[in-house]
């Protein structure tokens, strides 16, 4: 699912667009997972005289475990996303009510990052940036390629490039920092 380029003014243009890293998916993953083996196990020891209705409950409870726990989470994933155009922050996210907020880069002080030992095994971090607002700080969890993201903002902010490639583009991708 790209950014729309309806959503953009005169002039503008996406420079980083992605949901947060894959690593959300890990639990909903393992769930699936148990899910399914809890199942079997429980077909598996369901006494004969009460196959027909314990495998109906067992497979009632694997679904309401699935959808709760692994179908759900993935579909929040899908659907956040993070827009970075060269005039502002786009956050996007909900699956049936879709809710954004839009910031404009103009609004933005400081952009830092920070990077546990687990993010920098991933490849992901967080995306800390502040604003003169009341909110003060916006947080953007698990973004993946945090350092890219964050030297692209760094530039939009304070740089004097006009125009650099999208995080992504081909130019990019086979440069090593």
């Amino acid at each position: 699912m790209g950014f729309s380029p309806k959503l953009l003014g005169a002039d503008e243009y996406v420079v980083v667009h992605m949901r947060t890293h894959a690593k959300a998916l890990i639990l909903p993953a393992l769930v699936l997972i148990l899910a399914g083996a809890g199942f079997g196990v429980a077909a598996a020891l369901i006494p004969a005289e009460y196959h027909q209705v314990g495998l109906v409950v067992a497979a009632a409870l694997a679904v309401l475990v699935v959808l709760l726990w692994s179908v759900i989470p993935f579909l929040r994933w899908r659907t956040s996303t993070y827009t970075i155009t060269n005039r502002r922050l786009i956050t996007r996210r909900g699956i049936i009510n879709r809710s954004g907020k839009d910031l404009p880069l103009m609004r933005i002080n400081d952009v830092s990052y920070e990077r546990s030992l687990t993010d920098r095994m991933l490849g992901c971090g967080t995306l800390n940036i502040q604003t003169a607002a009341e909110g003060g700080t916006i947080v953007l969890s698990d973004v993946p390629d945090v350092e890219r993201v964050h030297v692209a903002m760094t530039e939009l902010l304070f740089g004097t490039s006009a125009h650099r490639p999208a995080v992504g583009d081909q130019e990019d991708r086979g440069r090593q920092d």
